[in-house]
């Protein structure tokens, strides 16, 4: 029997840390393992967990996300064949805890990553602010990690790189419909415009101008938009077609609607500058208002129909441990033992105490 070298196990873990790295995947009978990672995120209570798991086919009630959360989902090619992979972040509190981005987006998942921004459409007032600064934190962050990608690839002169940081990089078909007018978000994004069952009801001017706003912010961003409602199993059927082309790379359908009367279905790409138009505007002289692009001309239009509230929402303090849907009895029961023990100590004794015991004290039961 030939002798084994005591770090093979170890060369062939790196070799398989260093075929994630280039893209090559993993392998199962042969076959490429496809992974991909898409992040949620949106308006605080605007549907993100909702519209999430139907477009997984899970049945089950949807619960308030606690800052960032993970899943996943899989879908098989067919008979004998691996499934393919989905990462799934959702980002909660709506733009208070913006500053997670980090954790998602990463060198090894930039690279078959993904957004969609769920705004909630009965709440316009706070649309363009949580649409704002959003996906301006998402965008410092991807440029930051493939920015950090390349000089990596600068630091090694004769490491092979290039090929990694370069499927890092969206670009754009050269007949992309004002590719040279755009600016095109760093990786695949597609916005759902949430509650459409409330937001139908809206006075039909004001629909329109939510409407055409988002529809010029997609155009802007190179990104899909689709309007839609747990409500409607239609509209859910082409979400999550829209979200099946992202998570797991398949057709993401051909229907295109761009009636402001109507559901918004745009695929990216299917739109233009010239079929959107300008601002609507009727009480508002655009000359007046000293925009510096285009971009911000469409902001302050819209700020002037829809007055933003204040997004600094504030981070909510309550204790997880006390949420019943977190609620595991046994280490509850020990938790409300060692906070009475912790309440009835002498200030100077209770940190002589058995440092476990103040990890389940603050709540950490791991």
């Amino acid at each position: 029997m030939p002798k084994i070298s005591p770090d093979t196990l170890w060369e062939q873990a790196a070799a398989e840390v260093q075929s994630r790295e280039r893209g090559d995947g993993e392998r199962d009978g042969g076959e490429a393992l496809s992974e991909r990672s898409v992040f949620l995120m949106g308006s605080k209570a605007g549907g993100k967990t909702s519209i999430l798991l139907r477009c997984l086919d899970r049945d089950e009630p949807s619960k308030p996300t606690l800052a960032l959360e993970y899943t996943f989902g899989r879908r098989a090619r067919g008979h004998n064949t691996p499934k393919d992979i989905a990462h799934l972040w959702e980002l909660g509190g709506g733009t208070s805890l913006s500053d997670l981005v980090q954790i998602p987006i990463t060198p090894v998942s930039i690279r078959s990553f993904s957004v969609i921004l769920i705004l909630d459409l009965s709440k316009p007032n706070a649309l363009w602010a949580t649409m704002e600064k959003l996906l301006q934190a998402a965008q410092t962050q991807l440029q930051k990690i493939s920015s950090q990608m390349q000089q990596a690839e600068k630091s090694k002169p004769g490491a092979k790189h290039g090929t990694s940081v370069r499927s890092a990089t969206r670009v754009l078909p050269k007949d992309y419909p004002d590719r040279e007018l755009i600016s095109a978000f760093p990786v695949p994004l597609l916005i759902i415009g949430s509650k459409y069952d409330i937001f139908q009801e809206f006075d039909s001017d004001k629909k329109k101008v939510v409407s055409k706003t988002l529809r010029f912010i997609a155009h802007y961003y190179a990104a899909s938009l689709i309007f839609t409602s747990i409500k409607s199993e239609s509209l859910m059927s082409k979400t999550k077609s829209f979200f099946s082309h992202l998570a797991f790379g398949l057709e993401k359908g051909k229907s295109v609607s761009t009636d402001s009367s109507k559901p918004l279905i745009i695929p990216a790409g299917a739109d233009s500058f010239s079929q959107i138009g300008s601002p609507p505007t009727t009480d508002v002289d655009i000359t007046s208002l000293h925009a510096k692009n285009p971009k911000d001309l469409w902001k302050k239009v819209y700020e002037r129909v829809f007055p933003q509230q204040s997004t600094g929402e504030q981070r909510e303090l309550k204790d997880p441990a006390k949420d019943p849907q977190y609620s595991e009895p046994q280490i509850d029961a020990m938790r409300v033992q060692k906070d009475q023990v912790r309440l009835s100590a002498p200030s100077w004794e209770y940190p002589m105490r058995d440092p476990a015991s103040r990890f389940i004290a603050n709540g950490n039961d791991d």
